[in-house]
């Protein structure tokens, strides 16, 4: 018999990515993440719902829009247009007319043979190069029974299967989903649990656990941790960092990633709040410092993706 094909929500499908793993890859992004980082490079990825994203630096005043919503919910006030959220039905009608592309709706929903479809349009790159398909972000385990079947079917096709995770899953599942998987990326934000519950939302207990026991899987692991100025680079979260990554087997290398604030006019155009407005790039003093306490537990160390 066979199984239901599942659908997922999905946020972006990236070609040619070279920071997500070994080789030249194909990234696909899902959508929803149990975290609200404030320093989320991708606030997009957050809901796993269909957002509307308004660029009105974009916008050229042509008004296709409002003619064109079958809602109406979009109207003209004080010559200026307003989106209504509670009268839209996310038809993309809106985004289909503008001709400015001031409008856009992020998240589709694809089944397992439509993302596998655009994966495999690069399979001779993956193959010069030894990449293959990265799963990310978002949390990807949020949709356990969308993912196995998006990594049994590219284990068929014997790609390469990455997973950037956050750690913050059921262990269940994510332990399932190790035995389909080739390397993983996995976060850590920050050892201190009460720090790390303040600035993520969440506490870190499952994410330390999950990576304990994924180590003792025999998972091959590459460690993340973004570096962000006055949240997470002081030396004893460093040195506890460290410490408990020196401490796991199967870890390949860390990675660390410096804030970025390209994110912010994200933040303005899906009207969300944006907690990390008053943090700064890290100075290269800071980024090299965090290298080499780091690579001091003897540890392979990667500024960058």
């Amino acid at each position: 018999m066979c199984s239901i094909m599942q659908t997922g929500e999905i946020l972006d499908i990236k070609k040619y990515a070279i920071h997500d793993g070994p080789g030249i890859r194909t990234t696909v992004f899902f959508k929803g993440c149990p975290l609200s980082c404030w320093w989320c490079h991708n606030p997009e990825s957050l809901s796993k719902a269909t957002q509307r994203l308004y660029r009105p630096k974009r916008c050229i005043g042509c008004k296709e829009c409002l003619t064109v919503c079958p809602n109406g919910a979009i109207e003209e006030l004080e010559e200026q247009l307003h989106w209504t959220a509670a009268a839209c039905r996310y038809c993309r009608t809106c985004e289909k007319v503008c001709p400015a592309e001031a409008v856009e709706f992020i998240g589709k929903t694809m089944t397992v043979d439509e993302v596998v479809a655009e994966i495999t349009k690069d399979t001779l790159f993956y193959d010069q190069s030894n990449g293959g398909v990265t799963i990310s972000g978002g949390e990807p385990l949020m949709q356990p029974s969308f993912l196995m079947q998006l990594l049994e079917a590219c284990g068929k096709l014997e790609l390469h299967r990455t997973l950037d995770t956050a750690g913050h899953v059921d262990t269940r599942t994510l332990l399932k989903a190790a035995t389909r998987v080739d390397l993983f990326l996995y976060d850590i934000k920050h050892m201190d649990p009460e720090k790390h519950y303040h600035y993520t939302g969440v506490a870190n207990d499952t994410i330390l656990n999950n990576l304990k026991l994924l180590s003792r899987q025999g998972a091959r692991i590459i460690i993340r941790l973004p570096v962000i100025p006055g949240i997470n680079t002081d030396e004893e979260n460093i040195d506890r960092t460290g410490s408990f990554v020196a401490s796991l087997s199967g870890i390949i290398g860390i990675n660390i990633l410096p804030y970025h604030c390209a994110a912010e006019a994200k933040y303005q155009n899906l009207d969300l709040k944006n907690k990390a407005a008053d943090l700064q790039r890290p100075s290269e003093d800071v980024v090299a410092s965090v290298a080499r306490h780091l690579a001091s537990y003897n540890l392979e160390v990667k500024i960058g993706g």
